[in-house]
């Protein structure tokens, strides 16, 4: 299925139709020289077992960096799955992995489908996408453009869907969202595929993956749009130098302010502590959440990190 031309489309490639563009891939070499406050080469994780859903509308679990198991009723959910233990070409190259996955993936219960937000490498990974498929065949719902890439790894089934649209396949209600990034898996195909997030509502409840996004107004439209968000997964890290980072990632302080536009009830942080892509220390994104929800008087209750491998219940 073909897009339509569109704010964010030109007939050939992706746009964000608000906010200063991405710099062009010939900037990232500058960045890499920026001064990067050193991570551990390891930090270790004591991998958990996800909880019974026990009558929640939910339970989410965070196994690292944007990947979620959401267990429903309806069936379980994984979000940007990464299990390896490189984020870059051919599991080889790229940032290496510095916590573990905090879910064996042979723990995880039989998974339905997956929310695959964009193709960056450490949110799309062929090589989990080809392991779900062999164990689990589950349905990948995608934005447009990422079908032929995720059908790569041996994925069968796959609805792409533009920002706005429904899933039709899933096993309950799914939105694909806007969001202000770029995609890219090498520097020829800049902005081919779309990126977005995902709005799902396991008995009504709504629940909110932003994937990987800048700030913008886009969080003010999804609450005008979709309704109050009652559980919002937003990142947090990566987020710095912000001459380069500004125009595809948030920073804590911003995240807190997408918290406040979506009215959501609860948020929950991610895109940290996992893969060093950007130049700040691996808990700098959690003292400046801390900062930042005191700035905006934002109880920690409201807004906050669950430790790797922790849940948490939507009743």
């Amino acid at each position: 299925m073909t897009p339509q031309k569109s704010d964010h489309f030109d007939g050939r490639r992706f746009v964000n139709p608000t906010g200063v563009a991405p710099q062009p891939f010939s900037a990232v070499p500058r960045m890499l020289l920026e001064p990067r406050t050193a991570w551990p080469s390891r930090v270790d994780v004591e991998p958990q077992r996800p909880p019974a859903l026990d009558g929640a509308s939910a339970v989410l679990t965070f196994i690292g960096h944007a990947t979620f198991l959401i267990q429903t009723a309806a069936g379980n959910i994984l979000t940007d799955p990464m299990y390896s233990g490189r984020a870059g070409p051919l599991n080889v190259f790229g940032p290496r992995r510095v916590r573990q996955p905090a879910v064996r993936f042979e723990d995880l219960p039989p998974i339905a489908t997956v929310l695959l937000s964009h193709n960056h490498y450490d949110h799309c990974d062929l090589r989990t996408l080809g392991t779900l498929a062999k164990r689990f065949d589950p349905v990948v719902v995608t934005p447009f453009g990422n079908g032929a890439l995720v059908r790569s790894s041996g994925i069968r089934r796959v609805e792409e869907l533009d920002w706005w649209q429904d899933a039709a396949a899933s096993i309950l209600p799914i939105t694909v969202t806007p969001a202000r990034h770029f995609s890219a898996r090498g520097p020829l195909d800049r902005n081919r595929a779309l990126w977005g997030g995902f709005v799902l509502a396991p008995r009504g409840k709504r629940i909110f993956f932003a994937g990987d996004t800048a700030y913008g107004p886009l969080f003010r439209d999804i609450r005008q749009r979709l309704g109050p968000i009652d559980l919002a997964l937003l990142p947090i890290g990566a987020y710095e130098p912000r001459w380069f980072m500004q125009a595809v990632h948030m920073n804590p302080a911003e995240a807190v302010q997408a918290h406040i536009d979506l009215e959501a009830s609860e948020s929950v942080g991610m895109h940290f502590g996992t893969f060093q892509l950007t130049a700040e220390g691996i808990d700098e994104p959690l003292r400046a959440l801390d900062d930042a929800r005191r700035a905006r008087n934002v109880p920690p209750s409201r807004f906050r990190t669950l430790g790797f491998g922790d849940s948490m219940r939507l009743e």
